[in-house]
């Protein structure tokens, strides 16, 4: 892994609050998405989640973003032909160059007067890039809510477990190696 840190200028951005660029994308689900069991396939959600963190990732940081990681998709019900989906996103936490994206998933009926029902959660990792793809700094995202504090701070114990997680799996690898057990 190559240590980007080196080539991001040190100058930070001043920071920018969570209703910045928090954003919510809807789409009407029709027979086109659905899989072999009537229900909406999960891959047209995941694209529906990646494109709105996509929106809130390049309006928080002010230029592109790019999708680094999905760190979890969870799906709480099944979405039918003829709901209404809105995937509700906003930046939780920000890094140097990097960010996460928090995303609700709703449900409604189209012709329905019924509350939304939530049916995904999702948290994806962005970096900001320059035109030529090279890591750029991201405004800290500003806690406005305890709802946003307690956001920010869960979002801090995901990325120490994901960088836990890669640190273990890379040391397993070496390890594996130096005994001449290559996969």
């Amino acid at each position: 892994m190559t240590d980007l840190a080196s080539s991001v200028p040190e100058s930070a951005p001043p920071g920018k609050p969570t209703s910045a660029s928090r954003t919510t994308l809807s789409h009407i689900m029709t027979h086109s998405d659905t899989n072999l069991l009537g229900t909406v396939h999960g891959g047209v959600i995941m694209k529906l989640v990646d494109d709105a963190a996509g929106a809130v990732a390049g309006r928080h940081s002010e230029g592109p973003a790019v999708t680094a990681s999905m760190d979890e998709m969870v799906f709480l019900e099944p979405v039918r032909v003829g709901d209404l989906v809105h995937v509700k996103a906003q930046v939780n936490w920000t890094g140097r160059t990097s960010m996460e994206v928090g995303v609700r998933v709703l449900a409604e009926r189209w012709n329905e007067s019924t509350p939304p029902t939530q049916v995904g959660t999702a948290y994806l990792v962005f970096a900001a890039v320059s035109a030529e793809g090279k890591p750029r700094p991201v405004p800290p995202v500003v806690p406005e809510t305890e709802r946003d504090e307690r956001r920010y701070q869960e979002a801090q114990i995901r990325r120490t477990h994901r960088l836990a997680r890669r640190r273990a799996i890379k040391e397993l690898r070496d390890r594996r190696a130096a005994e001449g057990l290559n996969d």
